[in-house]
């Protein structure tokens, strides 16, 4: 989404001559869920005087109850307006960042976390981190009671057209409400598995790139229903086929540009780009957490469908977890394979940008990359190259995490603790579940 500033007197404007109705304030959680509170339009001046409070104890990984009262500071920048109308009028949104009752940003906000690493990347020299994401997601038919079903609409495939890809009027509406929100999409097309879809919008810097994450699954579920189906951002919805990703493309930048590109490298990849990379191999267990943070997570990173497995690199292939596509100069970029849509965008993002500048600072260069396909060596073969596999459950990523101190300061004590705590209590459910397939296997052998 193209930066616009807005001022107060901007906002005010808007929403008389738009005949705004509601405005929505927005945050996520420390799962990564989009949450809101909403005032009608006569509220604008409170909520422009950062006066619009929150029940803080109500929400996940914020604070106890004897301590709730939190107040939603709006950034005005993400001020736009939903082009679906409402029949009690038109609603604006705000992105809020939460601080606490005194005014002090509040610590286990991912928001302002994020912008807490940005910042220490401003004081090692850069000026922005940009990101371009690649979300993935399903589309599954309602049930006669609006219920999602575990039913495809289409057995498309890879860059399929109709009649094969049923989606295709769902995902073009997609588009079109994105581009109505200042969204600059760059590709929409059907993934490999069928019913599963993509659509790539332009690369923006840390913030605003997570900001435009959450907007993005928003609209995909909004206009997905009003087609009569159920989107969903589930990593392995279906056992046998490709589950969904939300590949990260970054790139850092100082004031003489992408300092990832360098004209004069035999490969025309900078140094501080190798930096950046080994940092991100050296942390790759520990971060695997934060951007694959559900049970189902590791239901897609299995060998077979594509996902990435192992810690490798390359600049050919797209078996290992990180890939230098081939663009050069200003696109000059990595792109991390592991992280999927579950992950909290702002969490995930500022984790990888702290891993990298840790690379910088250290200045080791990464293993040779591998040019071959990881999924045909041998286990021996992997390890005398130096590539080792990803954390394969929650339980071991959680681990990994615990003993990565890098990408615990990339969260902050607050929200690493809250982070910790959430994920442990989803794996300790899991682990008294009793699947079908555990029924299937047992009941009658034993």
């Amino acid at each position: 989404m193209a930066t616009t500033k807005y001022t107060a007197a901007d906002i005010r404007k808007i929403a008389q001559e738009e005949d705004v109705a509601f405005l929505r304030l927005m945050f996520t959680d420390i799962n990564g869920i989009i949450k809101n509170v909403e005032l009608p339009i006569d509220q604008l001046d409170k909520v422009l005087a950062n006066k619009a409070t929150l029940d803080g104890s109500s929400i996940d990984g914020f604070v106890r109850i004897e301590e709730s009262d939190m107040l939603l500071y709006p950034d005005l920048n993400t001020w736009l307006i939903f082009p679906w109308s409402s029949e009690h009028g038109k609603v604006a949104r705000l992105i809020c960042d939460i601080h606490t009752s005194e005014g002090d940003e509040f610590t286990g906000d991912p928001r302002n976390n994020l912008r807490r690493i940005v910042e220490k990347m401003h004081q090692a020299g850069f000026s922005a981190f940009n990101i371009g994401p690649e979300p993935e997601f399903f589309l599954f038919k309602l049930d006669e009671k609006g219920q999602p079903t575990l039913n495809l609409n289409d057995n498309g495939g890879y860059f399929d057209l109709e009649p094969v890809d049923l989606g295709e009027n769902c995902r073009r509406d997609i588009v079109l409400e994105l581009e109505k929100m200042g969204f600059e999409v760059e590709a929409s097309h059907h993934e490999v598995a069928p019913g599963q879809h993509e659509i790539d919008f332009k690369y923006a810097d840390a913030i605003e790139a997570a900001d435009n994450i959450q907007t993005f699954k928003l609209v995909v579920r909004t206009v997905a229903r009003k087609h009569g189906l159920h989107a969903t951002f589930m990593p392995k919805p279906l056992e046998g086929i490709n589950g969904s990703g939300m590949h990260i493309n970054m790139s850092l930048f100082n004031e003489n540009g992408n300092v990832f590109y360098d004209e004069h490298s035999k490969n025309q990849l900078s140094q501080t780009m190798m930096y950046f990379l080994n940092g991100l191999m050296q942390h790759a267990r520990g971060l695997t957490a934060i951007n694959n943070p559900t049970v189902n997570s590791y239901k897609r990173l299995v060998p077979g469908f594509e996902a990435p497995v192992y810690i490798a690199w390359s600049g050919k292939n797209r078996s290992p977890l990180i890939r230098i596509p081939m663009a050069r100069k200003t696109g000059t970029r990595l792109e991390m394979r592991s992280v999927d849509p579950t992950a909290n965008p702002y969490l995930a993002i500022a984790a990888i940008l702290a891993c990298g500048l840790q690379g910088i600072k250290e200045q080791k260069d990464p293993v040779a990359p591998v040019n071959r396909n990881i999924y045909t060596m041998t286990e021996e073969e992997r390890h005398a190259n130096g590539i080792y596999d990803l954390p394969s459950t929650l339980h071991n990523a959680v681990k990994a995490l615990k003993e990565d101190p890098v990408v615990i300061s990339s969260m902050g004590e607050h929200l690493y603790k809250s982070f910790v705590d959430s994920r442990e209590l989803e794996w300790s459910a899991y682990r008294q579940t009793v699947s079908k397939w555990e029924c299937d296997q047992y009941l009658k052998r034993f």
